[in-house]
């Protein structure tokens, strides 16, 4: 079946809220509302559709506008059945092109043991920044904080952004 990446539609926030209970259980999974209030709030949330049924979904911020855009990583899940097919890598370079748009800089938190996606943000130019210890509640996992610097900088011989 083909796999289609689309704007997150609110009759699907009900099936988000289902997948972060299964996949996030030990650490405080985001409710319907929650979503809800992300779209709301304007930022780019995106799902993963097999035919009409969500897969995997996505979001992204823009916290900081040009010029020295910055954008946060806020989600990125795909069911346990559909993982190891490239939907996850997929959705991020959705959000990536779409902050690309502005040239930002881009944050996100992971978790120290969730090694396949560590490596995929490590495949699309994210660095390790450090450690948030006990970052996810309530099961106390820590978190790595990553960076993806803006793909396109022109340096001026001052080092300033031109």
């Amino acid at each position: 079946m083909t796999v289609h990446i689309g704007p997150l539609r609110k009759r699907d926030l009900k099936r988000c809220a289902e997948m972060e209970a299964e996949l996030f259980a030990g650490d405080d999974p985001w409710s319907a509302a929650a979503f809800a209030t992300e779209l709301d709030g304007g930022h780019h949330y995106i799902g993963a559709y097999a035919g009409d049924e969500l897969i995997g979904y996505a979001g992204i911020a823009l916290l900081v506008g040009p010029p020295q855009a910055e954008a946060e990583v806020h989600t990125i899940a795909v069911h346990p059945d559909w993982q190891g097919n490239g939907i996850g890598k997929a959705l991020l370079l959705d959000l990536l092109a779409h902050v690309a748009q502005v040239n930002a800089t881009v944050f996100l938190e992971v978790r120290t043991d969730n090694e396949p996606a560590i490596a995929l943000y490590e495949r699309q130019g994210f660095e390790k920044l450090g450690v948030r210890r006990r970052y996810y509640q309530p099961s106390g996992a820590d978190a790595f904080t990553m960076r993806r610097l803006a793909p396109v900088e022109t340096r001026t011989s001052a080092g300033r952004t031109a």
